[in-house]
Formats: structure tokens, C-alpha cells, sequence
């Protein structure tokens, strides 16, 4: 089969397609072809080798994919011909991923679904999903009628908790670096897009003047303390990303989280999206009541550099989907 395999950092695109062996069906696993998969800011990082230390190369890159399945074993819940999804689970990581024809994937981790829609829409969801929908159920307990600030509200899993949070019946402050980005932000559904620049904070009180109920944290340390000191007592912060690069810091204290402020984080898997919730979500976007947030769509594993470069970028809103025909 053709997949792209990289022994050691390099740039986008450096990221072509290769002969490698199709994976061969043991138990517990269902071999699956790839239709589409979407492209994110981990599989970057990684391919520049600055991945956390269960990456290690060579590594087929890609932590979420859609597909059908090709083969099983005879005692298998799956049949080949039925779609399934899966993200996570150290794919592209201590595993090979899904920027490849075929995929061999723990039949645990796999989510049956039902869809007519294109592979396209569907590849864009897994881990969007799953991420967002865990740090808002898990991670920070949503409910109806709070008031949830979005701390990189542009980035793919940003967009999408903004829409789900929205059908939870939240109201959504998010924000971007970038003024461009705005409008699309509230053309999909967020109260409140709010530029990330000196007078945030100043912008945020005079939206929830005493303070927020949750934060949702996807941009890291560099900001973190700051949307702490915005969310009210009794009130729930989620670390669940790190766009600005910085996982960890030196000399951290629970000190230093406000008093009456309770901190947690979310780094789940696929489990973490059960397969009834992730049908109602396709059942949604075919009866256009949800909208998926899409940036560029790209077609065969030969484009997966341009997708990576495009998403490096910055300039871009949305999901980069590549579909396999």
C-alpha cells in the first residue's frame, strides 16, 4: 500500500507518499481502508520531532481517520463493508497512523457509524469531536445557561466546542489572535468572538462582568493564568491544548491558581465519544443544524504536505480533510 512515512524531522514538504506493507490482520483488530482523515496541529509537531517522548520515529503520522472495513477475524462484532471511525489510542505516535491506504486498529477503539454524507464532512469530525466534546462533558461539566470563554476559539477544536456548547445551551466567549478570523467565529454560532490583544480582559468583564462560569484552555501556559483569573469561584478550568507551545513550566504552585478555582485537564480517547453521540452529530449536520467547520479539502496521500503547510500557516479557519478515492 502507499503511506507516508517519516525517519526523521522534516519540512512539509518532504511528506510524500512511499511503498510500505499493507498491515496483516491479527486478533483483536480489524483491518480498515482509509477513505479520509483530517490534518492537526500534533501531526506538525511531530514531523518537525518535537512530539512528546512516546513519538518515535519512523512513524506513519495521523492520530484520526475515517474508513470501511476491509477484513476481520471470524469472532469479530464488525463485517468488512461497514464504516467505522477512530482517533487517538497512539496512533501516529507509539503506532502508525492514518496517513496511509489501509489501517490496522484495535477493534475497541473503533466507532460504527451511519452516514450518506461525503467522506469529506465525516473525516473532518473524529478528533475535533471527540476533543471537544470530552472537555466539555468531562472535563468541564457544561451546563445550560453557563457562561463558557473559549481561549482559542479559532483553532478546529475551538469552532467545534463553540457549536456543541451552543446546543448545550452555554454562552460562548472565544477568542483569536487574528481579526480575520472573527467573523467566521461568529458566523458559526459564538456570542461573542473577541480579539486576543491588550484589551481582552477589559472586553471580557464587560461580557460577563462577574466573570465566567468555565474556561476551556486550548492555548496553553502562556494564557492560562490569565483565564483563571477571569473565572469566577465555584468555576471550572479545562486545560486541553497548548497552540502556544508550552505544555509544562518551571516552578508551578497550587498557589497560584485563584482561590475557589478548580483546575483540571483533558486528554481523552476514543471512548470518550460514544458512538450514539457521534450518529446524532452526523444525523445533525445531514439536516444542516450543525455545521462542521471545514477549510480546505484535499484528495489523495500526495497532498497531505500542501494540508500540513496550509495548516502551519495560520491563515486558514477550519479543518484541513485529506480524502483518499
Amino acid at each position: 500500500m502507499k503511506a507516508i512515512k517519516i525517519s526523521h524531522p522534516c519540512a512539509a514538504d518532504e511528506l510524500v507518499p512511499t511503498e510500505v506493507a499493507t498491515p496483516e490482520l491479527k486478533p483483536g483488530y480489524a483491518l480498515v481502508k482509509v477513505k479520509a482523515f483530517g490534518v492537526n496541529e500534533s501531526e506538525v509537531t511531530s514531523r518537525k520531532g518535537e512530539s512528546s517522548p512516546d513519538f518515535k520515529y519512523p512513524r506513519i503520522l495521523g492520530i484520526e481517520r475515517v474508513g470501511v472495513i476491509s477484513a476481520t477475524n471470524p469472532d469479530s462484532k464488525f463485517r468488512p463493508g461497514q464504516k467505522v471511525a477512530t482517533m487517538m489510542g497512539g496512533m501516529g505516535r507509539a503506532i502508525d497512523g492514518s496517513y496511509a491506504e489501509y489501517m490496522l486498529i484495535k477493534e475497541e477503539n473503533l466507532i460504527p457509524f451511519d452516514s450518506d454524507l461525503d467522506w469529506a464532512t465525516i473525516g473532518a469530525l473524529p478528533e475535533m469531536l471527540q476533543t471537544s466534546y470530552g472537555s466539555l462533558t468531562e472535563g468541564l461539566h457544561l451546563q445550560k445557561g453557563d457562561t463558557l470563554l473559549i481561549r482559542g476559539g479559532s483553532s478546529t477544536v475551538g469552532l467545534m466546542a463553540a457549536v456543541q456548547a451552543q446546543r448545550m445551551g452555554a454562552t460562548v466567549i472565544a477568542t483569536s489572535r487574528n481579526e480575520s478570523k472573527l467573523a467566521k467565529m461568529k458566523e458559526l454560532g459564538v456570542d461573542y468572538p473577541l480579539l486576543d490583544d491588550d484589551q481582552f480582559e477589559e472586553c471580557v468583564m464587560k461580557v460577563a462582568p462577574d466573570k465566567v462560569d468555565k474556561v476551556l484552555e486550548l492555548v496553553g501556559f502562556t494564557t492560562l493564568f490569565q483565564d483563571m483569573g477571569l473565572t469566577k469561584k465555584g468555576g471550572l478550568v479545562c486545560f486541553t491544548g497548548s497552540l502556544g507551545g508550552q505544555w509544562t513550566m518551571d516552578n508551578f504552585s497550587p498557589w497560584m491558581i485563584p482561590t475557589g478555582v478548580f483546575l483540571t485537564g483533558y486528554a481523552g480517547e476514543s471512548n470518550d465519544l460514544p458512538a450514539e453521540y457521534f450518529n446524532q452529530v452526523l444525523k445533525l449536520v445531514e439536516e444542516k443544524k450543525l455545521v462542521v467547520p471545514i477549510a480546505k479539502v484535499y484528495h489523495g496521500l500526495a497532498e497531505v504536505g500542501a494540508a500540513q503547510a496550509n495548516l502551519e500557516s495560520g491563515k486558514f479557519s477550519g479543518k484541513h480533510v485529506v480524502v483518499l478515492d
